[in-house]
């Protein structure tokens, strides 16, 4: 099992142990967003969509990274490079991606949640990256 990186920057079994007792999706609710960073995507530029829009199989991902997995696909958890340049640019390894399972779909299909190192830095794809949702989860 690997740790997200976000996980391992909050001290990885703690993270992961915090999380089990929490809820990740409780505990990310009721976290009070804090104002980006200077280098952090503005909303604006990729736009935002609240988590519980989401469809269902993108919350079964954000609780599997939550958790550590096990992920459905050996590709989840590998380095996203960020090549259409959508995303701030930063540097290698900042960002993971994680397959959104497309029901009745014969492959991994066009859906995706790119994470950042930070927290709640989740971003939703439905179409394998041309545009990026960063997740809000206070919606």
């Amino acid at each position: 099992m690997s740790i997200p990186p976000r996980l391992k920057a909050l001290g990885g079994a703690f993270a992961i142990a915090a999380a089990l007792l929490t809820g990740p999706v409780a505990g990310a609710a009721s976290a009070t967003p804090t104002a980006p960073a200077a280098s952090a995507v503005s909303v604006s530029s990729v736009g935002s969509v609240c988590y519980s829009a989401l469809p269902s199989q993108a919350h079964d991902t954000l609780r599997l990274i939550d958790q550590g997995g096990p992920f459905p696909y050996s590709q989840d958890g590998v380095v996203f490079q960020n090549r259409e340049g959508v995303l701030a640019q930063q540097s290698s390894g900042y960002y993971h991606e994680y397959t959104v399972i497309t029901p009745g779909a014969p492959t991994r299909g066009t859906r995706r949640i790119i994470t950042g190192e930070k927290s709640q830095e989740d971003y939703y794809t439905a179409d394998h990256y041309a545009t990026f949702r960063l997740v809000n989860f206070g919606c």
